[in-house]
């Protein structure tokens, strides 16, 4: 790591080491708080970003791990799910939720743990890579590593076929 952890970060590494990922964290220079900025300073296809959105759904947060190549349909995860309407949530409950700003949402370092569902489009890459807790920063990991530390369910969160 070139650059010190931001603070936000530091508490992400020490759980992504907790949860036995061995990917080190990446100071970026420049925001890597959309997928396509984080895909061009990787140098990785958008794809293989993993977004995390934090959304709200009976009263409760839900974190999805997306692949940043599309977009989360709510109203077909919610079927999926059979649960009530998901909503994106603020950007005042996503820092509740997580303690980490729109940007830079890790999958984990959260201050109580997320229902989190894993987007079945994210397999298919060897390498994921995912926000570490700042807008600057990013973590690789496999697609079993990030369903290991978000407890994840692992879902289609887009129509397929």
């Amino acid at each position: 790591m070139s650059s010190p952890l931001p603070a936000r970060s530091i508490a992400v590494a020490e759980a992504l080491a907790a949860a036995g990922v061995t990917g080190e964290i990446v100071v970026l220079p420049d925001s890597a708080r959309t997928a396509a900025e984080a895909a061009a300073a990787l140098g990785c296809e958008v794809g293989a970003i993993a977004n995390s959105l934090v959304f709200s759904c009976d009263g409760e947060p839900l974190l999805v791990m997306t692949s940043g190549a599309h977009r989360v349909d709510t109203a077909y995860l919610s079927a999926r799910l059979g649960v009530g309407e998901i909503t994106r949530a603020s950007a005042a409950q996503v820092r509740e939720a997580t303690g980490q700003a729109i940007g830079g949402v890790a999958p984990t370092g959260h201050p109580a743990p997320l229902r989190t569902v894993v987007d079945t489009a994210l397999e298919q890459y060897q390498v994921l890579w995912a926000a570490a807790g700042h807008p600057h920063t990013v973590v690789p990991m496999s697609y079993e590593e990030l369903l290991r530390v978000t407890g994840g369910a692992p879902s289609a969160v887009v129509p397929t076929g």
